[in-house]
């Protein structure tokens, strides 16, 4: 049962991944004499789609397993509410937004939203679920929300 369940879950996210192809922008050779190419990838929030991210990677055309490296740049291209804040994770893992498949051996990318309450500003973490030379690679990017209508003012105390 174990076994078919893994089976079962690998198929589902190969499906769920199938569709993630259309969000590429843009594709850089790295040379002539390599089978290797840096995609360039645009994720929009699904829950806050006032935040625009683009992702970096190296995809291997020939190769059974993508490198791990990647990285990350999220920047506010749209209105950010307090409603869209309200249905976000808040808890210190946060949330799963988008997952790529980068090997036939159960190796993703995935890029997590992570609420930082106290500078009131999201994170946006890309990283890899395999080690690679000793290292889970990752690469970090935020969104302060000053200067939304989801930013909350601190009160001052004048006492």
């Amino acid at each position: 049962m174990r076994k078919f369940l893994t089976v079962a879950s690998s198929l589902a996210i190969v499906l769920t991944l199938s569709g993630c192809s259309d969000n590429e922008v843009g594709d850089v050779s790295l040379g002539m004499f390599t089978t290797k190419d840096i995609k360039l990838n645009t994720l929009i929030d699904p829950v806050v789609p006032g935040v625009t991210c683009h992702i970096a990677s190296i995809e291997a055309d020939l190769s059974l397993a993508d490198p791990s490296d990647s990285s990350i740049s999220c920047r506010q291209t749209g209105e950010i509410t307090p409603e869209m804040i309200a249905k976000i994770d808040k808890s210190k893992s946060g949330e799963v937004v988008f997952t790529k498949s980068k090997s036939i051996f159960f190796k993703t990318m995935k890029i997590r939203r992570i609420y930082d309450p106290q500078s009131e500003t999201l994170m946006y973490l890309s990283y890899s679920t395999k080690t690679t030379t000793g290292s889970y690679k990752h690469s970090l990017s935020t969104v302060p929300l000053w200067g939304t209508k989801a930013y909350i003012s601190p009160t001052i105390n004048n006492n």
